[in-house]
């Protein structure tokens, strides 16, 4: 993915920066979102229709990443770490510990419609660890 070469590229100097500021982890070359104790980092990213968007757990703390199914773009497809088809089926699988994604593992999802697309974690939901992915066409 051209955008990740490019972080990449430049990626040592905006990772210095933003420790530097103590505003988390940075993107990485790895990966586009980082989870720390309670948040996505960053909160919001913007991709092209059919990017792919790498989550990574940076923190210590269990996590996931759960579409709001009833706010996505009618025609996109559902995501959520464990590969549920709904936001409930994916809430009731936390409970069996289904769909952990854990430190230093990582979550992909394609994007192939615009539109803008809410998630959250479920276990720190109440704690606003909430994220958004713009998709532009």
């Amino acid at each position: 993915m051209e955008r990740r070469r490019f972080l990449a590229a430049v990626g040592g100097a905006s990772t210095l920066s933003a420790g530097c500021l103590g505003l988390g982890p940075a993107r990485g070359a790895d990966y586009d979102v980082g989870m720390t104790a309670q948040a996505f980092r960053p909160a919001e990213i913007t991709v092209a229709v059919d990017d792919t968007v790498v989550w990574r757990n940076t923190s210590t703390r269990a996590h996931s990443v759960t579409a709001y199914g009833e706010s996505i773009p009618e025609a996109a497809a559902y995501f959520a770490t464990g590969g549920f088809d709904t936001e409930a089926a994916a809430r009731a699988a936390w409970d069996d510990n289904e769909g952990v994604i854990v430190n230093a593992e990582n979550y992909e999802h394609r994007f192939e419609t615009a539109g803008v697309y809410p998630y959250f974690c479920i276990p720190h939901e109440e704690a606003a660890m909430l994220g958004t992915v713009v998709v532009e066409k």
